[in-house]
This record gives C-alpha cells, structure tokens and sequence, in this order.
C-alpha cells in the first residue's frame, strides 16, 4: 500500500482533479529546482510533491462545502 493514502489526500482538496492539478504543478516546480543541482534526491518529484501536500508544505484551497 501506497503512503500517504489517497483517501487522506484527498480529505485535503476538492476532487482528485484538484489533488492532481496541484500536485503535477508542484512536481513541475520541483523539477526545474532540481535539474541544476549535482547529487539530487532519488525520491521522485511527484511522490516528493504528495508528501509535502499531506504535511501541508503546499498551500491547498478547499471550498466550504454547500448546506
């Protein structure tokens, strides 16, 4: 099993739309942070851009839910 799960990922945005949206962005941030660095991080920027969204290193937005 993948951690952190995507029910909790998603507990943090709108929709998995928004959850993978942010998430490609953030890993495309991450990407162009690294390409000039010698001796980079094995972890993958996508996995990288999941962990900081689940410990809330990246700002989500999530719209108050309608009554």
């Amino acid at each position: 099993m993948l951690y952190p799960s995507i029910d909790k990922l998603i507990e943090l945005t709108d929709s998995k739309y928004a959850l993978v949206v942010l998430t490609a962005k953030r890993a495309r941030q991450l990407q162009t942070q690294t390409m000039n660095q010698v001796g980079s991080s094995t972890t993958r920027n996508v996995s990288r851009a999941l962990w900081e969204i689940y410990n809330g290193d990246v700002a989500t937005t999530k719209k108050a839910e309608q009554a």
